[in-house]
């Protein structure tokens, strides 16, 4: 691995959780660089940018040169992740490669697959059922075996389902949040009465930054902290609060989902995950924070900023006020 002087941190990816990082890092006064194919408006003073397609590999080392450290935070539209997603993640592992730096990979909890209620925890086997959670633990297992075969170090951070004020394409995303804004009811599916963990998105930037900056993160997995895990009803319980008013719940059965893949390519994507609410879905992240210290925000904090989001980006576009905030 590099000791490169410049320790260049280079994210890949300005969704949701690469804009957290970056202004994270940068908030550490480290020299950030973004990695995308589109120009992000939003990015911290002093924080470079790069044009680049990361499906090439020729491209991708060239927008990471100088790294000493780089960040896969990229994604894949959800109805095509099978087939976008891994030459996505060839191209950046290619990059760290060629230039040495330390590869920090964010993950998602499909290669798992069902545990039936057992908490995740870092030692279990990739036991994927779905496509997309196949396509999950290949991905991992092209990291591992690189890592494996000398040829770079990795740190995998893995975090459950994403919210926070920037997350919109979530289980806790929209349907959830600006429904409730809106005094809709949130849309979900499963049942909402089982724990299940929801990994706030500023908790997972600071997560990965830890992995990118503290040794002894290196070539291990590890499951990034956030608020503590409580039943989905809990969790609109505190959205309630912070709303000002009840937020009823609309629990869409899986014969439901299943008809509507029929017609809706994005709900037939979401079938095969099903099972992620159909038994309690826990993340243990006691490994971290064994090593690391505590961390996480507190739940009620998070939901409180998301709900702020939300709200603001509302104020910002008059057109889209719902019938709630009319009211207020």
């Amino acid at each position: 691995m590099s000791t490169n002087e410049h320790n260049q941190h280079v994210i890949f990816g300005a969704g949701q959780v690469g804009r957290a990082l970056t202004a994270h890092l940068a908030g550490l006064g480290l020299p950030v660089r973004v990695v995308s194919r589109h120009q992000p408006t939003d990015l911290p003073d002093g924080v470079d940018w790069r044009e680049a397609d990361a499906t090439d590999a020729e491209a991708a080392t060239d927008a990471a040169k100088d790294a000493n450290v780089i960040y896969q935070c990229l994604n894949a539209p959800y109805t095509k992740w099978a087939e976008q997603f891994p030459p996505l993640q060839r191209g950046v592992l290619a990059a760290a490669e060629r230039t040495g730096a330390l590869l920090v990979s964010l993950e998602n909890l499909y290669g798992y697959g069902p545990t039936h209620g057992t908490p995740f925890t870092e030692d279990l086997p990739l036991a994927a059922t779905t496509i997309k959670g196949r396509t999950r633990a290949a991905m991992t297992q092209e990291l591992l075996a690189a890592r494996d075969a000398g040829r770079l170090h990795i740190a995998i951070g893995r975090a459950s389902d994403f919210f926070g004020a920037g997350v919109t394409e979530s289980t806790l995303g929209a349907r959830v949040f600006a429904n409730a804004l809106a005094g809709r009811r949130a849309d979900f599916i499963g049942n909402p009465d089982l724990a299940h963990t929801y990994s706030y998105v500023p908790d997972i930037a600071a997560g990965l930054a830890t992995l990118g900056t503290d040794k002894r993160a290196i070539d291990a997995v590890w499951h990034l902290p956030g608020p503590e895990t409580v039943t989905t009803r809990q969790v609109l319980d505190l959205v309630a609060a912070e709303v000002g008013h009840p937020v009823g719940v609309r629990s869409v059965p899986k014969l439901a989902v299943r008809a509507l893949g029929l017609v809706n390519p994005t709900m037939r994507a979401l079938v095969e995950m099903a099972y992620e609410f159909d038994k309690p879905f826990v993340l243990d992240t006691t490994k971290y924070q064994t090593m690391f210290g505590s961390a996480g925000t507190g739940l009620a904090t998070a939901i409180a900023a998301t709900v702020d989001g939300y709200r603001n980006k509302a104020a910002k576009s008059p057109s889209r006020l719902n019938a709630a905030e009319r009211k207020e």
